[in-house]
């Protein structure tokens, strides 16, 4: 997305200065996967209970004039307050590549027109697996991470996802460029139809990045809650339905 985050607590300093800031009290931990290093916050305290991941959006892809940025790290902090305040017994936080972490292999086209490619998406699961340890899975997908959980669920069915939870989610990004008149993600994945699982999806009211007519046109209307007087990164009428 081209909307972005900004403060809770301060983690550490990668080498490029970009601050790690992740839930308070949760473990930081770097994944290596077959591509991208995928940067996790988690907290699990019990070894059966299912576990909240929740995945990152676009973050800073574009700067204020359009451009691809060279370091996509979030600085909203929209997600990871939704984090920090899930009391449930296991959490996750979950990074898209290239964010919080320096790497040679990332260019901007992770983070621009190949946002949403295989490798984006297997590296991201790959990371969810590790997190997870075979526990049952609730997962949350903030704006553009809505597609790469939606991605996630339908080319991993080894997966035990129990549910799909959406924030203000991209859930076909050809529609979504289309309407902006963005380029096109032509290095990305697609979704024509979403994931045959329990879902929900929360839309805010007042979203100028993702509509709720673009999730309206894929969403059944028994499947999808608009949150009034909200906004893509600011929604203080969301209560997550977790069940």
């Amino acid at each position: 997305m081209k909307k972005l985050f900004s403060g809770l607590a301060f983690i550490g300093l990668c080498a490029c200065t970009t601050l790690l800031v992740g839930p308070y009290n949760f473990t930081y931990s770097p994944i290596k996967t077959d591509t991208f290093e995928i940067a996790t916050w988690y907290k699990t305290n019990n070894a059966k209970d299912p576990i909240h991941v929740y995945i990152e959006g676009d973050g800073r892809a574009f700067n204020s004039q359009g451009q691809p940025t060279d370091n996509p790290t979030p600085r909203d902090m929209f997600l990871r307050n939704l984090v920090g305040v899930d009391n449930h017994t296991n959490v996750a936080y979950i990074g898209r590549p290239c964010q919080f972490v320096t790497s040679e292999i990332c260019t901007q086209d992770d983070w621009t027109s190949g946002r949403f490619s295989t490798d984006a998406v297997d590296s991201v699961a790959s990371a969810i697996k590790t997190v997870a340890k075979g526990r049952p899975i609730i997962l949350i997908g903030y704006s553009g991470g809505a597609m790469i959980s939606g991605l996630i669920i339908s080319r991993h069915p080894e997966m035990n996802i129990q549910k799909w939870i959406t924030i203000a989610g991209v859930l076909n990004h050809a529609d979504w460029t289309e309407h902006f008149g963005d380029n096109p993600l032509d290095k990305s994945l697609n979704m024509d139809t979403l994931p045959r699982i329990k879902q929900v999806h929360y839309a805010a009211e007042d979203d100028k990045t993702v509509p709720v007519e673009l999730i309206k046109k894929w969403v059944s209307p028994n499947n999808l809650i608009i949150i009034p007087d909200a906004k893509h990164n600011l929604m203080p009428g969301l209560k997550i339905d977790f069940e």
